[in-house]
């Protein structure tokens, strides 16, 4: 029987790189090594090689994939297996962008492993490395009908994964369901943390007799005591995260976690447009299950305290391909901008992709003030505009496309906000904002007020008057 032997090196650098492997036979199935591990998720399927890798096929004309992160330009090619002798194919993966070169450096701060995966350590392994991230973050939660297999891993850096190049960390998903499979209270990610903040999880998510206490908040203010990383989780869902967002107790929000869907801007939005400064963050929650990830500015050599940093201060992007850069007034995301009221501020923004783009947008307060399509696509572009300030706020880019990756997800990039103070003038999207979430928050206190469960009135009270203090943050803009 004929083999497919593959050798699979960074073409800049000749080292032998991991990646994701897809080989369709002549009847189109998907052939692997007998001792394989396959992607596990949405999209294409493909196996993980460490680089180098040796199958068992047949004659005729084969399909050869080979992807590795999302700066990498994927390599494809048809190759004919005769019956007499192997097929041997030496495969240079090109970067169509070097990220890391530029300071900046990709990231996924959420990820699990189910219970059906039985060798979560090979995975591991290959993740961080075939998806090219700086940073990996799986964490330790609990629910009532599941035991993850990452939950073997303790609060810390694993060091057994992490080298010069890939560092990864085990952190904690803390959670609060209001039924099984209804988000309450919200998920938050902590990562950073050197001891597990307890409880993991809390309500009907662990089981039938959990309380809907203690508060999440409290989980951010142990987590915030170790000098941990807080994001919350799945676009802004939850009763809770406009409290915890109004008392400071989070770091930032991951979007998209873990697939695109364009309404899931809604929350985010509402609370930049009240004054908060929250920077953007992404993962892939469930396995590598999308591209997504954040892109921190370390502004030179990956360092992960700095890799950190430059998410707390809003230095990010957030992307499944495409790079995207935004300046406002020569100033990077996650500055703060004190222009006077009227003053025009100059906009740059570029990008470079791999997939085509086929529009880019301005943000202003949650409303595009400046965007081009592309219907053809384009892989590269710049925009320069100038934005009228008639009130404080905050800018943002953002780029869509019609193209899909291999995870069949549509290609997107967002970039975390430039700040604007110091115009004396709030801006009438707060006071939409605020009411936005005042009106959430009364619904949240109905909720604990009538269906919560608690062990006692005094955790109810606790509850409710935790919530009215979030509230009354955004009562003071309206």
């Amino acid at each position: 029987m004929p083999k497919i032997i593959g050798e699979i090196r960074d073409s800049a650098t000749g080292e032998v790189v991991q990646a994701r492997v897809q080989v369709l036979s002549p009847t189109g199935d998907n052939i692997a090594p007998a001792d394989a591990m396959w992607k596990v998720g949405s999209g294409e399927p493909f196996f993980y090689s460490n680089g180098q890798f040796s199958l068992d096929t047949c004659r005729g004309y084969h399909r050869v994939l080979i992807e590795r992160g999302t700066e990498f330009t994927p390599w494809e090619k048809v190759v004919e297996v005769d019956s007499s002798s192997d097929t041997s194919l030496s495969i240079k993966l090109n970067r169509w962008s070097d990220l890391p070169n530029r300071g900046w450096h990709p990231g996924n701060t959420h990820i699990h492993y189910d219970e059906k995966e039985t060798d979560p350590d090979r995975r591991l392994r290959y993740d961080s490395r075939v998806e090219d991230l700086r940073m990996t973050a799986v964490s330790i939660l609990k629910r009532w009908d599941l035991e993850y297999a990452t939950n073997k891993y303790p609060p810390g850096v694993l060091t057994e994964y992490t080298d010069t190049h890939h560092h990864v960390q085990s952190g904690e998903e803390t959670r609060h369901n209001r039924d099984p499979f209804d988000i309450g209270y919200g998920h938050v990610m902590l990562l950073n943390i050197q001891n597990q903040v307890d409880p993991l999880s809390r309500g009907l998510i662990v089981d039938q007799f959990d309380p809907d206490y203690p508060p999440l908040t409290y989980a951010c203010d142990q987590a915030n005591d170790q000098g941990g990383l807080v994001i919350w989780c799945h676009n802004g869902q939850g009763m809770e995260a406009p409290v915890a967002a109004a008392l400071g107790k989070v770091h930032a929000m991951n979007l998209f976690d873990p697939f695109w869907n364009d309404i899931e801007y809604l929350y985010w939005y509402h609370m930049l447009n009240t004054g908060i400064k929250m920077p953007v963050s992404s993962g892939s929650d469930w396995f590598v299950s999308s591209a997504n990830r954040v892109y921190s500015n370390t502004e030179g050599e990956f360092n992960y305290d700095s890799w950190l940093n430059g998410i707390k201060t809003g230095k990010t992007f957030i992307t499944n391909g495409p790079a995207l850069y935004l300046s406002v007034s020569g100033e990077q995301p996650g500055a703060i901008l004190c222009p006077e009221r009227g003053a025009r501020v100059p906009i740059h923004a570029s990008w470079n992709s791999h997939h085509p783009i086929t529009r880019i947008e301005i943000v202003l307060n949650g409303a595009v003030v400046v965007r081009q399509d592309f219907p053809e696509g384009r892989t590269r572009g710049v925009v320069e505009s100038e934005i009228l300030l008639e009130s404080d706020g905050w800018i943002a880019a953002r780029l869509g496309s019609s193209s899909r990756d291999s995870f069949n997800q549509p290609i997107w990039a967002h970039t975390s906000p430039v700040y604007i103070r110091g115009t004396e003038v709030q801006s009438p999207a707060s006071k939409v904002s605020a009411r936005f979430y005042d009106e959430q928050i009364d619904e949240g206190i109905k909720w604990v007020k009538t269906k919560g469960r608690f062990y006692n009135d005094s955790q109810r009270k606790e509850i409710v008057d935790l919530f009215r203090n979030g509230q009354d943050w955004y009562r003071q803009i309206i």
